[in-house]
């Protein structure tokens, strides 16, 4: 049986980071302070020091806890088609992160001092990371079962990966409803799976 003390820890760990997500969904990075996740969290602000120090271990935290519910997300997806389960992780980076862009205008603020911070770069290099191996691995997979063509895998996962980030930096940038970055990514992305992947004259299936 897990200790309660842990118990405690684990419980306040995932409020403060929901509280986390939806203070930096409202306010942006450039406005975030702890008082307002403190607010949304319903506590004082000791209370969410008493946990993070500082905001910047804060979000480091809140970097690694994204990564670790897109892996949840990842992981519950039970597809063994490589087309298929290719199509549903581009849907996932591609058409999901609609629903949130407040949140992705956030994420690049957060992105664009990685250099600066290495906390926050750590976690953005693991991240496009994990996202370019599942990408790869799907690739992999696909070409083994003779879905795919026998491609570069790794240079396919990464083009395809420079789709996703320049469809999220292009709609945080332009901020608009007319900017159909997602969209034009998406449709970008089958182009690509089609032309490079699934090659009709090749002989793949």
């Amino acid at each position: 049986m897990a200790d309660d003390s842990d118990s405690s820890r684990s419980n306040a760990h995932g409020e403060i980071m929901r509280a986390t997500y939806r203070a930096l969904r409202d306010h942006g990075y450039a406005n975030l302070t702890i008082k307002r996740i403190a607010e949304e969290y319903g506590k004082s602000t000791a209370a969410v020091h008493y946990h993070y120090d500082t905001k910047d271990e804060l979000l480091a935290a809140f970097l690694d806890y994204l990564l670790g519910r897109f892996k949840d997300t990842v992981h519950e997806v039970e597809i063994i088609d490589p087309e298929r389960r290719l199509d549903s992780l581009l849907d996932q980076l591609l058409i999901e992160p609609n629903d949130h862009r407040d949140l992705l205008i956030a994420m690049l603020e957060m992105r664009s001092q990685a250099p600066y911070r290495e906390a926050f770069g750590e976690r953005f290099r693991g991240s496009d990371a994990y996202v370019r191996y599942i990408l790869r691995t799907v690739i992999e997979q696909g070409v083994a079962a003779g879905a795919f063509d026998d491609v570069d895998v790794d240079h396919a996962a990464r083009a395809l990966m420079t789709v996703v980030v320049g469809a999220q930096t292009r709609d945080a940038v332009l901020n608009d409803d007319e900017s159909d970055a997602f969209e034009t990514a998406r449709r970008l992305a089958d182009e690509y799976v089609s032309a490079v992947l699934i090659d009709d004259d090749s002989g793949a299936n």
